[in-house]
């Protein structure tokens, strides 16, 4: 049996690699000649640490993942603590620590995990058919592979989500642009093993430890879609948008490196009723595209590979797993992608009264409320 994985992204490799540990041979499919990570970095749970764990790729969450022990909300002109507690409650409950993980090193190690000699680059999908014999795909450059089923696992710009919806959806624009990179620790700005957010006006910026002693920082500001970018006037854009925020926001923002820093409007997609059309599955991005407001993106790729390996392993009837998968993903997917708006539209101040209702109670928080949210999403995936 042979899979065809199109996209060797964090879904893409960690799809790959689950279908080789249950007995697939897979080969691997990437858009582009050479991988770029979208992003910084990426939050990785203890879901998906567990799953990372699971594919036998733990090592490199261990090595690479920053060491986030605490967690804070300050306010935004005084940069008065509103609430600070530790993480450690979280670890014992869902045995795992989280890991916040610079993409480039992320992607580097996967890619070497599953050896990126065998990935071959370059290859943009057009189109996929399904006939009696499994899968064909076509690309750009005029070749063809074929397979016994597809894991469509090419991003939230999928070519191939319209084969599998029979339409074409439109993505959401959620209303703010994300502006994030990386700097050296600063402990002036916040602690080295603390994930620090700043909040206020609908805005938010916030600060992560990775690995080599390094801050993984993101700026949140609500803003009309379509503004032009221009990386000459991206500090002078930041100084504006913070103007009146507290010290450790203008030294983060003195600090950072315009030509490093990547800017993104950010959107989802209401979610799908399906994942699964035949033999063609979608994974990742491609199936669930989600805004980052509640971390779970990369770990939502990485419990789909998982569910998915996990099925092979039982049985050999194409059709009948990626039903099972179908059935089994849609609704934490679904989950996820609202869990996150939810959260996404209270953070930016789309109904500003429940922002402000939330940054009071932010005063109040002792820890187990966040902890016990947290908790709640974490142990909903297929590992506990």
């Amino acid at each position: 049996m042979k899979a065809l994985v199109i996209g060797a992204g964090i879904g893409g490799l960690s799809a790959a690699v689950a279908l080789k540990n249950a007995g697939i041979a897979c080969e691997v499919f990437e858009a582009v000649k050479e991988i770029k990570p979208v992003g910084a970095a990426i939050s990785i749970w203890p879901n998906g640490v567990k799953c990372m764990n699971h594919l036998g790729m733990g090592e490199i969450m261990e090595t690479y993942g920053g060491p986030m022990r605490f967690m804070a909300y300050q306010d935004y002109q005084r940069g008065d603590t509103l609430t600070r507690f530790s993480l450690a409650p979280l670890v014992e409950r869902t045995g795992g620590r989280p890991c916040p993980v610079s993409r480039a090193e992320l992607q580097r190690e996967m890619l070497e995990f599953w050896g990126g000699e065998k990935v071959q680059f370059g290859k943009r999908v057009t189109r996929a058919q399904e006939d009696a014999d499994g899968v064909t795909v076509w690309f750009t450059d005029g070749t063809t592979a074929q397979g016994d089923f597809l894991i469509a696992a090419d991003g939230s710009h999928s070519a191939l989500r319209p084969f599998v919806l029979g339409y074409t959806p439109e993505r959401r624009y959620a209303g703010y642009v994300n502006w994030n990179g990386l700097v050296e620790i600063d402990e002036s700005i916040a602690p080295a093993d603390q994930w620090t957010t700043f909040v206020g006006e609908g805005k938010r910026v916030s600060l992560m430890p990775v690995s080599d002693g390094r801050f993984y920082f993101f700026f949140d500001v609500p803003l009309p879609a379509g503004l032009a970018e221009d990386r000459d006037t991206l500090r002078a854009d930041l100084t504006r948008y913070f103007s009146g925020w507290a010290p450790q926001v203008q030294k983060l923002i003195a600090a950072l490196n315009p030509q490093t820093t990547n800017r993104i409007e950010i959107h989802d997609i209401e979610p799908f009723d399906r994942l699964v059309r035949g033999k063609v599955a979608l994974l990742g991005d491609a199936g669930h595209s989600t805004t980052p407001d509640i971390g779970q993106g990369g770990c939502a790729a990485m419990e789909d590979a998982v569910v998915l390996g996990d099925i092979f392993r039982g049985t050999q009837d194409i059709t009948a797993a990626l039903r099972q998968y179908e059935a089994l993903r849609c609704d934490r997917v679904r989950d996820l992608v609202l869990k996150a708006r939810k959260r996404c539209d209270i953070t930016h101040g789309k109904d500003m009264t429940l922002t402000q209702a939330w940054y009071q109670e932010l005063k109040e928080e002792t820890g187990e409320r966040i902890i016990n949210g947290l908790c709640d999403t974490i142990q909903g995936g297929p590992l506990g």
